[in-house]
């Protein structure tokens, strides 16, 4: 199960107390303050991991607790620090203080860490306060509170790739042939309701990483269907895969279906509408298909790529231009 957004609250560690104590060893009858500090409070750190691919670990556990720092002790003992908790988290997760609304970061590389609230300053012990005056002070000052944050935490996906279209286009079964990615595909509408990640082996040594995106529907860019939850996943991709489907089963003709999804792009974002795309008539099968191509091609002014994901037709030609478009980019 996927999810890309969560909402939690995390509570760093308290400072230990500072110590209220004096020597009583043998032969030192009237000995001086040693009470020693406290420990730190524990931190709450995120930390960016490719090995995360989804918010819904995080989101079980809506709360977090660093440990306490430990009281100081006797003879100028200092306490214990807490122990900070440590949170991976995806890249690609975008950090946003509730009660503010600001941005904090944005986890863009792997090892990338975040203190998101810092532990308890710790207290001092009364061996700090003694002075020509004061030879015996009985007072230490105690640890303080750490911090405590209510977040939203936003996953966009990383990919090299990301495939756009209408709803049943065929990007389920495009990204289940050329990964091992396994998403549910049937013959209806929004099938993929969360985004589906593979990894393409163009050969030994080089992949693709290309994502599954729940299909887009007129008005998306103004949140109608799954609207910005989908838009903001493609952001991140270096390229586009544009199918259309252009079989005699498609929902709209192949120039609607085309002219639809660039106007959500557009609207949504100039920067996403201009990214490198490859275009694709898909469910190329038989004459009807490739009829629908053809006037795709009509309707955009240029040539534009045949894919049947059934029959493997154009697939390797479809990797490869999307192979040099990201080599490009990068």
């Amino acid at each position: 199960m996927f999810r890309d957004e969560a909402h939690i609250e995390v509570v760093a560690g308290k400072g230990g107390d500072g110590a209220v104590s004096f020597r009583t060893e043998k032969y030192v009858p009237q000995g001086g303050p040693d009470g020693g500090d406290g420990g730190r409070g524990g931190d709450i750190i995120f930390v960016a991991s490719r090995s995360q691919t989804s918010l819904l670990g995080v989101a079980r556990s809506p709360r977090y607790r660093a440990q306490d720092g430990r009281n100081g002790g006797t003879r100028k003992c200092t306490g214990e620090g807490g122990d900070s908790v440590r949170i991976e988290l995806p890249v690609g997760t975008l950090i946003f203080d509730r009660a503010r609304g600001n941005r904090l970061a944005d986890l863009v590389e792997e090892g990338q860490e975040l203190v998101v609230a810092l532990g308890g300053r710790a207290g001092k012990g009364n061996c700090h306060f003694a002075n020509s005056i004061r030879q015996e002070p009985r007072v230490a000052i105690m640890g303080k509170e750490g911090e405590r944050r209510e977040l939203r935490l936003e996953l966009k996906l990383f990919a090299d790739v990301g495939l756009v279209g209408l709803p049943n286009a065929g990007k389920s079964t495009f990204l289940s042939v050329v990964t091992k990615a396994r998403p549910k595909v049937a013959d209806y509408p929004f099938t993929t309701l969360d985004p589906q990640v593979g990894i393409a082996s163009l050969n030994d040594y080089q992949t693709l990483v290309i994502a599954d995106l729940p299909g887009l529907v007129e008005g998306a860019a103004a949140g109608v269907g799954l609207g910005h939850r989908f838009l903001r996943h493609v952001e991140r991709c270096r390229a586009l895969l544009h199918l259309v489907d252009c079989s005699s089963t498609a929902i709209l003709s192949p120039k609607e279906s085309y002219e639809t999804i660039r106007k959500e792009l557009e609207e949504f974002s100039p920067v996403l509408a201009a990214k490198p795309q490859v275009l694709a008539a898909s469910k190329v099968e038989g004459p009807e298909g490739e009829e629908g191509a053809r006037e795709l091609e009509l309707a955009v002014g240029q040539p534009v790529m045949r894919l049947s994901s059934h029959t493997h037709q154009g697939i390797a030609e479809v990797l490869n231009e999307l192979q040099g478009i990201v080599l490009e980019s990068r």
